[in-house]
């Protein structure tokens, strides 16, 4: 237990320490596999607040979407999800409300880049129920080529992000921030 704790500890301060080079000042002047790995880090960072929870990869998520087999819940605020959501998302409440509607599909929450939807998960993992959570979030999907949707099912090139140290979308995306 203290060999984790001192392994989590580690982890963080890497990321605390990645932010200055990859976090301050945006992705701006960042390659697209800079950003990547950028998301990536931090959703590590992050990852020790939730070690409980499965990950899954954007790639193995677009493999459950073609065999139908999956719910994606967008865990973030609607004014998040008014610029853009992964296709077909349902929304945490309608989730939340109705769980009984996704039995025998694969659950699979996200947010911007994975903390809300860890934290998402490992609630819902409290109550029983199996939920994976999307590895670096939106983020990482739109990096790893994923398409995204505005509210009536008409593709975008926008995400929203919270500020500059998450200002990581891949060239061609406008980034959102309120």
């Amino acid at each position: 237990m203290k060999r984790k704790r001192i392994i989590q500890a580690l982890l963080c301060i890497l990321v605390f320490l990645s932010y200055p080079v990859f976090g301050a000042r945006g992705g701006g002047g960042l390659s697209h596999g800079e950003k990547k790995n950028a998301v990536y880090r931090m959703y590590s960072g992050y990852k020790v607040k939730f070690p409980t929870v499965s990950d899954i990869t954007v790639e193995e998520t677009l493999e459950l979407i073609k065999s139908g087999r999956v719910v994606l819940v967008d865990i973030r605020k609607p004014d998040e999800m008014s610029v853009s959501m992964l296709p077909d998302a349902v929304v945490e409440t309608d989730f939340e409300n109705n769980p009984e509607r996704y039995g025998g599909l694969t659950v699979v929450a996200y947010c911007t880049i994975g903390y809300r939807s860890g934290l998402f998960a490992a609630k819902m993992g409290k109550m029983g129920m199996d939920v994976l959570n999307l590895k670096g979030g939106i983020l990482a999907w739109i990096l790893e080529g994923g398409r995204v949707y505005a509210p009536g099912g008409v593709a975008v090139n926008r995400v929203h992000v919270y500020g500059k140290k998450w200002d990581l979308a891949p060239a061609g995306f406008e980034s959102v921030m309120f």
